[in-house]
């Protein structure tokens, strides 16, 4: 028996049932490569990212061009986004009111910007104009929505006017 006290020189070594060996140990031996390999790419796309060239913004001013006449186009964007706007704002009313009210915001919100990108430099200016009016009002009116502005509010409701004025001039127009 020997002394507890007395230092041994013998390494210290885990019993063989707690070493992995054969193809457990092989099978863990591939994990650090491969983490260092996708560290690598993640760098190298990290830093072309940051280092290349920011892409060229599109003019704002144009709108894409769509095949057809360009009234019909800008009439049927505004039809999409008229009835979008009517059948959200006027959902089943065992909906949950906060979900409806999301759907209202996110068609107008959505609708402003589909009917911006249909509008092109060939549709008249007496169609254009009430467009551009509508969908900057159908911005105006769901963001404010969403800021928590209510519709009982002085100038929300001044803008859910004009909206609505704005669209029934539309309606006329678009026929």
């Amino acid at each position: 028996m020997t002394d507890p006290t007395e230092e041994t020189t013998e390494a210290y070594e885990a019993p063989s049932s707690h070493r992995p060996s054969g193809p457990a140990r092989s099978s863990m031996g591939w994990i650090a490569p491969v983490a260092l390999v996708v560290a690598l790419i993640a760098a190298g796309l990290g830093g072309w990212a940051l280092l290349r060239p920011a892409p060229k913004a599109a003019d704002p001013a144009a709108a894409p061009q769509q095949p057809g006449d360009p009234k019909t186009n800008a009439c049927t964007a505004w039809r999409t986004v008229s009835s979008a706007i009517l059948l959200q704002t006027h959902a089943d009313p065992g909906a949950e009111v906060q979900g409806v009210a999301a759907n209202a915001r996110l068609a107008m919100s959505g609708g402003a910007t589909y009917l911006f990108n249909h509008l092109n430099p060939g549709v008249p200016a007496d169609i254009a104009d009430p467009i551009r009016s509508f969908a900057t009002g159908l911005q105006d009116i769901s963001i404010n929505a969403l800021a928590g502005v209510p519709n009982s509010d002085p100038a929300q409701a001044e803008r859910l006017r004009n909206a609505e004025a704005t669209n029934i001039k539309l309606a006329e127009l678009c026929k």
